[in-house]
């Protein structure tokens, strides 16, 4: 078994939506940031990769065919020297509204670390050990590298927009598809050359959903 699709996107360009579509396309099981908490000791490999140190990736994905989301999206480079014949998917959306949405969630959960910790235990019903892995690669290779400690708007927005354009540009034509979530099934059922499903596309881990977890606690 091995990687077959990654997530070039960022997280609240839909990722959650697009593991859980994946895995409906027979793609089981699909790596994503509550990964990270079903497998802690993959934590220190990820923050590893920083240095240039490559992980077992055999070991890593044994059980899974697909990868989206935190953290694969700050390493989609080295997952596509792995699997080079892996098809490589964009999640994009509107810069501003992402912002917005991501500015409330995970660009807010790291950001404080007290608060955050509570919060993101509440997510994980009360389960420390499930919260820690997320929240120290959410910490370590999101905030601190990717974002540089900068987390203003403007900046922000601009390391979004670079990242996409990076992606373009990595990326060859064939094996790219930039997609947005809204689009359904037929884009990416058409790029993966797989049938369309009957089932209505899912939609998961909105904002309000999102908003409603952290609230219901």
């Amino acid at each position: 078994m091995s990687v077959k699709v990654i997530g070039a996107g960022f997280g609240r360009t839909g990722t959650a939506t697009l593991k859980l579509a994946l895995e409906h396309l027979g793609f089981n099981k699909c790596y994503h940031s509550e990964s990270l908490g079903d497998h802690p000791e993959h934590a220190s490999m990820w923050i590893a990769l920083l240095q240039g140190k490559q992980p077992d990736w055999t070991y890593l994905f044994k059980g899974y065919q697909a990868a989206t989301g935190l953290p694969t999206v700050f390493f989609y480079r080295e997952l596509m020297k792995a699997y080079p014949e892996a098809k490589i998917i964009l999640t994009l959306r509107d810069p501003e509204r992402w912002y917005e949405s991501a500015s409330q969630t995970i660009l807010n959960l790291p950001s404080r670390p007290q608060f955050a910790l509570m919060r993101l235990i509440s997510l994980f019903n009360n389960d420390l050990k499930k919260v820690l892995p997320i929240l120290t690669v959410a910490r370590k290779v999101g905030i601190e590298t990717f974002f540089n400690n900068d987390l203003s708007k403007d900046h922000v927005i601009a390391t979004f927009k670079q990242h996409n354009e990076e992606v373009r540009q990595t990326v060859p034509a064939e094996h790219l598809l930039e997609y947005e979530v809204r689009q359904g099934w037929q884009p990416l059922c058409e790029f993966l050359k797989l049938p369309v499903p009957n089932e209505p596309f899912p939609k998961t881990n909105t904002l309000e959903q999102f908003q409603r977890r952290l609230a219901s606690k």
